[in-house]
């Protein structure tokens, strides 16, 4: 069958010139005679036109060039359409593309889209929202909620956000029910992640798949800020965090589940796929196995 592909391009994600990049795809997808055409994304993720013309013009392949927010949008509004989804990275973390082995480099990426094979990846919901690959409650979410708040986005705003915040970042105190075990914690942050990554090769979950069916749990504990940095670094970063069988006396708690339920009385800022999302006292987080259709590098 001939491919036929839409590029969303997000003209105000991460820093790269859009120009250029309009350039290069057009360049390079007529290099291989492949039908395409270039549109914007939208403010307010209404994305029936591109449903429309998916439809009508047989549209194999829809390509995001954003961040990972963008993705969770594109995503959600037209997983249901059945097409192949590529991304070229342009935000400031790119967790999902990092974690289908996407390189940030557009050419690289681009490529990708080429020869890379189609996967079925799965998404999850957290209340009545979709997340593509990372849910976060505490430390992680307040960076994020100011993050958007910046006028300048980028890997050094989000470092300097981090630092500032890890200075003063709380506990807060979690209810958690899974996998028919149910215990209370106060924790820094709790994140649930489809992918392994926070973003700009961070390791969060190391054990975490795209398209396995489960969630990976991650909930880093009450304990004296040098012991956590150092906690998170040895036993994040190096993948030796342990299952919750023998680790609920650990500075790190680490289990897989497809559904659980999370009581937030203290009211911890959210996000979802880095992007702020409104407080919420209760969570029930579901996995959606094999939701949507995600170009992979070949060799992941």
């Amino acid at each position: 069958m001939q491919r036929k592909i839409i590029y969303l391009i997000n003209p105000i994600s991460g820093t790269k010139g859009k120009s250029s990049l309009k350039e290069l795809i057009a360049r390079e997808t007529q290099k291989r005679q492949i039908p395409f055409e270039i549109l914007p994304t939208t403010a307010d993720a209404n994305y029936d036109f591109v449903q429309e013309k998916i439809e009508k013009e047989q549209v194999t392949d829809v390509v995001i060039c954003g961040g990972d927010g963008t993705v969770n949008q594109v995503v959600k509004a037209l997983a249901h359409t059945g097409v192949q989804f590529g991304i070229i990275p342009m935000g400031s973390g790119n967790g999902l593309a990092l974690a289908a082995g996407i390189p940030k480099a557009s050419k690289k990426a681009l490529e990708i889209v080429f020869t890379g094979k189609a996967l079925l990846t799965d998404g999850f919901m957290v209340n009545e929202h979709f997340a593509c690959m990372l849910c976060g409650l505490g430390f992680d979410a307040q960076v994020a909620h100011e993050f958007a708040d910046q006028p300048k986005r980028g890997l050094g705003t989000y470092v300097s956000l981090t630092s500032r915040h890890f200075l003063r970042a709380k506990p807060f105190p979690f209810r958690v029910n899974a996998n028919k075990l149910e215990f209370s914690t106060e924790a820094f942050f709790l994140s649930i992640a489809n992918s392994n990554q926070f973003g700009n090769n961070f390791t969060i979950a190391p054990q975490a798949i795209l398209s396995d069916g489960l969630l990976d749990v991650v909930i880093v504990k009450k304990i004296a800020k040098p012991l956590l940095l150092l906690t998170v670094m040895r036993q994040v970063l190096t993948g030796r965090i342990r299952r919750i069988e023998n680790s609920m006396n650990s500075p790190v708690i680490y289990f897989q589940t497809d559904e659980l339920t999370i009581s937030n009385p203290a009211e911890a800022p959210i996000h979802i796929d880095g992007e702020p999302w409104e407080c919420q006292r209760n969570l029930h987080i579901k996995v959606l196995p094999h939701y949507f259709k995600l170009i992979h590098a070949a060799n992941v």
